[in-house]
């Protein structure tokens, strides 16, 4: 199963944006000069330091190869699977995710935990690593975090047909926060995504999905 996963509004900073293995290469060459350009602009005398003297490249190669490497390349190919008529809750936890605040560019650390639950009529499930590369995918473009939440949640929601409901929380650490302004170390920001079953307070699948992560509802 090969969805359309992108669901990033043009004009976006974080939007698809395919580009070759040659464009790439050009990409970075260019995006080094630039970062040069803005280290001097800061009084870095960065040319003359042996330490410093290949940062513009490293920087560059990073944001493109590594940094926000879903920007450049396709979403994964998402594999399905009978179930065998399984219909209840699937949860993955504690998704590692790294990802980048698109307000600093200072580092999003923490964890993704995504449930679903699959159809009735033509129960499939998701290969299990294909939430893990979702989450890769969209985490490695640099978005704010309801954003990247609400990425995740659409994506699993394209990928498991005639889903039931599916649910997206994200805890996270900011560096932005821990780093810069009110430097705050050890706080983080939960944000949740919910649909179908997930949506309705009164029924017991978002209860149960809280007491499979140990989280109060409430």
């Amino acid at each position: 199963m090969n969805k359309n996963l992108e669901i990033t509004r043009k004009g976006n900073a974080n939007g698809q944006s395919l580009i070759s293995s040659e464009n790439k290469d050009t990409m970075i060459k260019e995006a080094s000069g630039h970062f040069g350009k803005f280290l001097t602009s800061l009084g870095v005398d960065w040319e003359n330091d042996p330490n410093s003297s290949d940062t513009p490249m490293r920087v560059a190669k990073a944001y493109v190869n590594d940094l926000w490497k879903g920007r450049y390349e396709k979403p994964p190919t998402i594999t399905a699977f009978p179930s065998d008529g399984y219909n209840g809750i699937i949860l993955e936890q504690n998704i590692p995710l790294i990802s980048m605040c698109s307000h600093h560019h200072q580092t999003i650390m923490g964890k993704c935990h995504i449930g679903y639950i699959p159809s009735v009529v033509d129960s499939k499930v998701l290969g299990l690593s294909k939430l893990n590369r979702i989450v890769e995918h969209f985490s490695r473009r640099g978005a704010i975090q309801e954003q990247l939440t609400m990425a995740i949640h659409n994506a699993v929601n394209k990928s498991v047909h005639n889903n039931q409901g599916v649910i997206v929380i994200l805890n996270c650490a900011h560096q932005c926060v821990s780093c810069r302004g009110v430097k705050h170390m050890g706080a983080s920001m939960v944000t949740s995504e919910v649909s179908g079953a997930f949506s309705d307070h009164n029924k017991t699948a978002k209860n149960e999905i809280m007491h499979m992560l140990n989280l109060s509802p409430y």
